[in-house]
């Protein structure tokens, strides 16, 4: 799946009512199967550049173009509906429902995509991320790494066509770091996705060839 970024604006207003820009990107893109990873300074924009690209933000102008649909011209229904279907969201704070099991929040995942339930594709996918001996456990039930892993799996759940992928490592101790950004690329790599990461990590970074710094091409400061 292609990724076309253009003329993208977005900013937010302050108590006061002074507008703070946010975004401000010319234009940037992803090609069908490419993974790129992104980092930058903490609170430069990384998070809410994903969240407009997921249709889960509005912008407030421009263009985001994934394979041929603008999502920033779909009304809300359609944005959801756009997102469970063909982009898998690793959320930096998870976004696990509760009350439901791991395998549970996993199989909902597929539900929100209008896919049938396929038990064993949910299951196989915890248990790559190393969650066999969890699948019964609720969010509450599970460490912070752990909850980070059922998010991974939740986000591959779909076989969607772009995959935004917010920390995805953060949470988890180096050997399963490992495990979740194996699982992450060899999904991709597989079924042709598209992978755009944000990192903190510069061990993560390295093991990609295309290495962005959101400052590079994000000019917030010019959009007013």
């Amino acid at each position: 799946m292609s990724l076309s970024i253009r003329n993208l604006k977005k900013s937010y207003v302050e108590p006061g009512g002074r507008r703070l820009p946010i975004l401000n990107v010319d234009s940037f893109d992803i090609a069908d199967a490419e993974q790129v990873v992104l980092i930058g300074s903490s609170g430069g924009g990384k998070t809410t550049l994903l969240n407009v690209i997921a249709g889960v933000t509005t912008a407030d102008s421009g263009q985001v173009v994934i394979d041929g649909t603008d999502v920033t011209k779909l009304p809300e229904a359609g944005r959801d509906r756009f997102r469970a279907q063909r982009i898998g969201y690793v959320f930096q704070t998870f976004n696990l429902l509760p009350a439901f099991t791991a395998l549970e929040n996993v199989l909902l995942g597929m539900s929100f995509g209008g896919r049938k339930a396929d038990r064993p594709h949910a299951r196989e996918l915890l248990k790559r991320v190393g969650l066999e001996h969890r699948l019964n456990h609720r969010p509450t039930k599970l460490s912070v790494g752990e909850q980070q892993r059922v998010a991974v799996a939740r986000a591959l759940a779909n076989r969607p066509s772009l995959l935004l992928a917010d920390e995805p490592t953060a949470n988890v101790d180096t050997a399963n770091q490992d495990n979740v950004l194996k699982l992450i690329r060899e999904a991709c790599t597989e079924n042709g996705v598209s992978l755009m990461m944000v990192t903190h990590s510069t061990d993560v970074a390295s093991q990609f060839d295309r290495i962005e710094k959101l400052s590079d091409f994000n000019k917030p400061e010019a959009a007013e």
